[in-house]
């Protein structure tokens, strides 16, 4: 009895982090270095998350990041950040807060890492990504997707 209340054990273990992309252009080199003006910076966050055999998942966070002058690209960075997890026994219903919150929170600290080295190493001043709450994010895309369901079904 007691093996298959450990077979049914939830089991959740990150087996690799690692960049899976990664991106830096500073076009308007060595001028961009030169600029007075502060930057005005672009910022957006992407996460995907795709199953593999046997409760293997790889969760992917990328950020696009743009600092602009006008009209000027100062830089353009992005990094895909990924992990691969082994989630096993889990219920379906806790699979996408799993999938949607807690592996990008594993994630982005690795993730702002790898953005401040890139902007560091290209010359510029540490770009620090502030602390995103995944949870509200994830929360609000359910809504706008059950709004999106109802809205639907109302026109039809």
């Amino acid at each position: 009895m007691s093996e298959q209340n450990q077979e049914l054990q939830p089991v959740f273990a990150i087996q690799k982090l690692y960049v899976k992309d990664i991106s830096l252009e500073s076009p308007n080199s060595p001028q961009a270095f030169l600029e007075q003006a502060e930057p005005e910076f672009n910022i957006q966050f992407r996460n995907q998350a795709r199953s593999f055999d046997n409760g293997f998942y790889e969760v992917s966070l990328t950020v696009t990041a743009q600092a602009t002058v006008e009209d000027r690209t100062i830089f353009l960075v992005e990094v895909t950040q990924n992990g691969l997890f082994n989630i096993e026994n889990v219920p379906e219903g806790e699979m996408d807060p799993l999938l949607g919150i807690g592996c990008p929170s594993i994630l982005f600290p690795y993730l702002r890492e790898a953005v401040s080295d890139l902007t560091t190493r290209a010359g510029f001043p540490p770009l620090m990504l502030q602390p995103i709450n995944f949870e509200a994010i994830y929360l609000q895309q359910r809504q706008q997707a059950e709004e999106q369901a109802a809205n639907a079904q109302t026109t039809h």
